[in-house]
């Protein structure tokens, strides 16, 4: 059969000219021609797909965990990992109050596994604490309260390291009140190739990690969650009660494995951090600062800081062919350098326009809604 060609080729394509997540690259040739090569499919609902299995086992190695199920998103993976660490309620769960699970993905930790969330804000502004974790996890038999038995954390965060050391303090803290750990490991490949610590080395003080192919690699769809043998026959069976379990899916974990052996350990993560770090760069040049530390491939921008008008933002970058909304930029494999140089411009005209009003954010845009507000109808 034809090989399938020119899908992601340098400047055709769309991915390379866009800022606002790494979610939205395009499938590359490699990737696509994976699934053309599958010789064999089965029914995974039976574990009989070959090509699934063999990314199962191949991630589980990777990380250095016993067994590894697919799942067709983050969010997904993480809400099975929540319901299967957890099992009669009462139960309370401790988490960053930034994180993935908290904040995006629907209520899901209250619906799926009636339980109760504690969100904590780093007072250090970038991550949890143990010394935070230990002063809200609930480990009482008072009647008043739901006992935590579950701790999750995010890797990255915002695009900021956890440092390792600070995660195996908690791992220690928290096994010794028999309390799991989960880990959101959506962007975990950016922590390792950033020298956040190898793969195996953290992922070994957690109970489950999730890792995303779609989010940093590029992969069309697809995470996969790791843990122990009997954690993860428990995954398998809320993955069926909630419509997880799928067929003949080779067709997504070829191109997902595809993405892991061709960004991740092909090194291409490397460049984008990089990238990051020339954005960083440039924009303190002109005296700004950011909202959260610059370890990978994320630059959170502070407009306050050179009194940069975020309103202006989608509107300067659309003049220069880019697509990107507010403070957070994102940079992905796909990204090329005339983007890059073409941000920088718009970076320039950003700063230009606030020192043109005295270096006071415009009061022509609308006040910033609310994070969780419906925007206007004439928006």
């Amino acid at each position: 059969m034809a090989a399938i060609h020119n899908v992601a080729d340098g400047q055709q394509n769309p991915a390379a000219y866009d800022f606002r997540s790494d979610t939205v690259t395009t499938p590359t040739p490699s990737m696509l021609n994976s699934i053309m090569a599958i010789p064999t499919h089965g029914d995974d609902v039976f574990s009989e797909d070959p090509t699934t299995n063999a990314l199962e086992s191949f991630i589980a190695n990777l990380t250095g965990k016993p067994a590894a199920c697919f799942v067709l998103s983050g969010t997904m993976g993480n809400q099975l990992a929540v319901r299967a660490h957890l099992t009669q309620p009462p139960h309370s769960i401790v988490l960053d109050s930034r994180s993935h699970i908290f904040n995006y993905e629907a209520g899901g930790a209250a619906v799926l596994s009636q339980a109760q969330m504690l969100p904590v804000t780093p007072a250090n502004g970038v991550h949890l604490t143990l010394e935070e974790v230990r002063a809200n996890l609930v480990d009482s038999d008072d009647i008043h309260y739901a006992p935590t038995r579950l701790v999750c954390l995010e890797n990255s965060l915002d695009g900021a390291i956890f440092p390792l050391p600070e995660i195996v303090r908690i791992s220690d803290f928290v096994r010794k009140r028999g309390v799991k750990l989960h880990l959101d490991g959506a962007r975990l490949w950016n922590v390792v190739a950033a020298g956040g610590g190898s793969l195996q080395e953290i992922c070994e003080p957690f109970d489950s990690v999730s890792l995303c192919f779609s989010k940093g690699l590029g992969a069309p769809m697809g995470s996969i969650l790791v843990g122990s043998d009997a954690f993860i026959k428990r995954v398998r069976h809320f993955r069926k009660m909630i419509g997880g379990g799928t067929r003949q899916c080779g067709v997504v974990t070829a191109p997902a494995r595809t993405a892991v052996e061709e960004v991740f350990l092909g090194g291409k993560l490397a460049r984008t951090h990089e990238l990051a770090k020339r954005l960083e760069g440039v924009w303190a040049g002109y005296g700004g600062k950011l909202r959260v530390p610059c370890d990978t491939n994320m630059v959170w921008l502070d407009p306050d800081s050179v009194g940069v008008d975020p309103n202006e933002i989608e509107a300067e970058a659309k003049k220069a062919g880019l697509r990107w909304g507010f403070e957070r930029v994102v940079i992905h494999h796909q990204i090329c350098d005339d983007a890059i140089t073409r941000l920088e411009g718009v970076f320039k005209q950003l700063v230009e326009n606030a020192r043109a009003r005295g270096g006071v954010q415009s009061q022509r845009g609308r006040p910033a809604p609310g994070r969780y507000s419906r925007p206007d109808d004439d928006d």
